[in-house]
C-alpha cells in the first residue's frame, strides 16, 4: 500500500504523464536519419559485469532495417583512472565484449577504429542505486483502466542534479525507457511512474500490451546530464541528440554505469485500484 507522501507524488506525476506517456519502444534507441550514406552507430556499455559494444550502420529509410553487426573493427576500453587498456573481441552475435568490471568513480574511454577513422567517447562510472520497490496499480483514464508501474529507487540526497536511465523489459525484450532527473526526489527516494497496458487488451497496441504472466524487468543506471539530454532528445523523436563521440562523425553512445534491476510478474487480477 502506498503511503500518503507517495500518493501525493503519484498523483502529481500522473498529471504530468497522462498526456505524454504510452511511449513504448521496440529497440533500445531509435536513430532518425534521411536517405543519406550509411552512418556508423556505436552503442557501448560498461557495467559491473563486463563490457559490450554494438557496431552497425544506419539503413536508408526506404529499405528494410539491417541489423547485421560490424566486426571488422578495433575496439578497446581504457580505464583512464588506472591507465589499463582492455581490448574487446567480437562474440558469436557480433558484439565486441570483455569481462572487464567497471569501478565506481573511474573515468573510462571507448575507442573504435573502423575504415581508417577513430571514434572516442568518455564516461565516468557512477554510483549504483538500490531499487526499493516495484508495483502495478490500475488507474482510471477516460478511455479505459490503465496499469501504471511505479519503480522506486535510491537517490543521494546530498548530490544535486543526478540523472538516471530506467529501462523496462517485457519477457526479456526491450519494452519502454525513460530519462529521469532528481527534481522529484524525496528523502533520498525517486518514485518513477510509467503507464503500461490498458485493461481491455483488444484495444491495446502490441507494443504496449501486457498479458497475465508476463515478466517485467526494470533496470536503473546513473547517467551524466549529457547522457540524460541525449536519451531525452531521442525520446522526443525528432533529434538524434548531442554528439557523444569525438573524431569521426557517428551516432550512438558510450555509457559506463552499474546496473540495478528488479522484476515483477504482471497479474492483472491481483493489481489494486488507485484512488
Amino acid at each position: 500500500m502506498l503511503d500518503m507522501n507517495r500518493n501525493i507524488l503519484f498523483t502529481l506525476i500522473l498529471g504530468l504523464l497522462s498526456g505524454i506517456l504510452f511511449t513504448g519502444c521496440e529497440k533500445e534507441l531509435d536513430f532518425k536519419y534521411h536517405d543519406i550514406d550509411p552512418i556508423l552507430v556505436i552503442e557501448g556499455s560498461l557495467t559491473q559485469s563486463g563490457a559490450d559494444v554494438s557496431l552497425t550502420f544506419t539503413t536508408p529509410m526506404d529499405e528494410p532495417i539491417d541489423r547485421q553487426r560490424i566486426t571488422d573493427a578495433e575496439v578497446s576500453i581504457t580505464d583512464l583512472t588506472s591507465g589499463e587498456e582492455f581490448p574487446l573481441t567480437p562474440d558469436s552475435e557480433g558484439l565486441f565484449v570483455s569481462d572487464i568490471a567497471g569501478v565506481e568513480g573511474h573515468l573510462y574511454s571507448l575507442t573504435v577504429k573502423h575504415g581508417g577513422v577513430v571514434y572516442t567517447s568518455e564516461s565516468v562510472m557512477g554510483k549504483k542505486v538500490d531499487i526499493t520497490g516495484m508495483e502495478f496499480n490500475w488507474i482510471k483514464m477516460p478511455y479505459d483502466y490503465v496499469a501504471v508501474l511505479q519503480v522506486s529507487f535510491t537517490d543521494d540526497p546530498d548530490s544535486a542534479e543526478d540523472c538516471y536511465w530506467m529501462r523496462l523489459y517485457r519477457n526479456g525484450k526491450a519494452y519502454k525507457w525513460v530519462a529521469i532527473n532528481d527534481l522529484l526526489s524525496s528523502e533520498g527516494i525517486i518514485n518513477e511512474v510509467l503507464m503500461t497496458t490498458r485493461m481491455n487488451l483488444d484495444e491495446e497496441d502490441e507494443k504496449d500490451k501486457l498479458e497475465d504472466g508476463d515478466l517485467v524487468k526494470a533496470t536503473v543506471v546513473p547517467v551524466s546530464r549529457t547522457m540524460h539530454d541525449y536519451i531525452e532528445a531521442l525520446s522526443v523523436g525528432n533529434s538524434n541528440g548531442p554528439c557523444m563521440f569525438e573524431g569521426g562523425f557517428c551516432l550512438g553512445y558510450f555509457l559506463a554505469a552499474p546496473v540495478s534491476s528488479r522484476e515483477i510478474v504482471f497479474r492483472p487480477d491481483e493489481i489494486k485500484y488507485f484512488n
